[in-house]
């Protein structure tokens, strides 16, 4: 029984850094890329950059905390202050990267509904105050298990090494200064319904909702650049009208399917996690695992979706490419010549 435990855990944790370990890489070298276009560049050196710049940062570190994820939901023998660290690190990160992506979208989405009030917008004016609010209270919550918000003193737990009192316990189940580590222990449930459906889906939907709405204004400002060019071509149908009409509908479908693509795998999970929370019961780790690293990764996958669609921020890695392109074409034709 042991020796079976420990090998499905040893499957689990491969399973994890196989699926996890390239996109952490391909998150994390993404927006270094557009990090670096943006630093190099000084026109884009503002505060609408610097809350997108801001939200990098808590992108790529979740980038880095990816693998972390899916290990929560794996029973694992680690002393308390290693198994907080474990659990409280990743969950800030992750609701950091929420935040900001918040905060991203309501700058923008406030710059589109009221442009004459955006310049004298609070985070505008106190830029600093805005960085505290995006990472402080994220900080904060996550860090309530370490304050005693946790179930570490509940019932005993004995499922991660069962039976090492009566036969020799493996490397990685040491008995004297460690105990069974799980995300049940950390976060009791309510802080786990909280977290879910106090700030994570709220977040999600005010997201969702702005970015609706902008997309219903700027359906109504086609409608009367339409009507302007029926006027002038005589209630005709221009080609130009025909290729706004056409951005508007490639428009809609790329938000709803980078919606798709990014958000409905997340909430699958979230949701999947709650109901099995309510049931009590024990699923299988291959299903958490792949759920977890899917849910998590397409959510990270968005600032980098919003950031390449930004030529001002692809420009200057195009150029890189461009110039490395050109100097490796030098060498290669430059021996063929001399060889004709």
């Amino acid at each position: 029984m042991e020796c079976s435990n420990f090998r499905a855990l040893l499957t689990g944790e491969q399973l994890i850094y196989a699926i996890t370990v390239p996109l952490s890489t391909s998150i994390i070298l993404a927006n270094l890329i557009i990090i670096l276009a943006i630093a190099c560049n000084r026109q884009l050196h503002n505060t609408p950059n610097y809350f997108f710049l801001s939200l990098l940062v808590a992108d790529m570190w979740t980038g880095v905390a990816l693998p972390f994820v899916p290990l929560m939901g794996l029973n694992r023998e680690l002393s308390f202050s290693s198994c907080l660290v474990a659990h409280i690190f990743p969950n800030f990160l992750f609701l950091a990267f929420l935040l900001n992506l918040v905060m991203v979208h309501y700058e923008r989405y406030i710059c589109i509904v009221d442009p004459l009030h955006y310049a004298n917008l609070w985070m505008h004016r106190s830029f600093p105050l805005a960085l505290l609010v995006v990472w402080v209270p994220p900080l904060v919550y996550a860090s309530l298990p370490a304050f005693g918000w946790n179930n570490w003193t509940g019932p005993d737990w004995n499922s991660c090494c069962p039976g090492s009192q009566k036969v020799t316990p493996f490397p990685n189940c040491s008995t004297n200064a460690t105990s069974c580590c799980s995300y049940r222990r950390v976060f009791p449930n309510a802080f786990i319904y909280l977290e879910l459906y106090g700030l994570v889906l709220p977040s999600i939907l005010a997201i969702a909702a702005m970015t609706g709405h902008v997309l219903w204004i700027t359906r109504g400002q086609l409608k009367d650049i339409c009507r302007l060019h029926r006027s002038v071509e005589r209630g005709q149908i221009s080609d130009r009208e025909q290729r706004l009409n056409l951005r508007y509908t490639r428009c809609v479908v790329a938000v709803s399917l980078t919606f798709l693509a990014c958000w409905v795998p997340y909430l699958i999970y979230m949701h999947v996690c709650i109901v099995f929370l309510i049931s009590d019961t024990k699923w299988n780790s291959t299903t958490h695992i792949v759920l977890s690293c899917t849910g998590i990764g397409s959510m990270a996958v968005v600032p980098l979706v919003l950031g390449l669609a930004n030529r001002q921020y692809t420009e200057p890695a195009f150029k890189v490419l461009q110039k490395l392109r050109d100097r490796w074409r030098r060498r290669t034709e430059g021996p063929n010549e001399v060889e004709v």
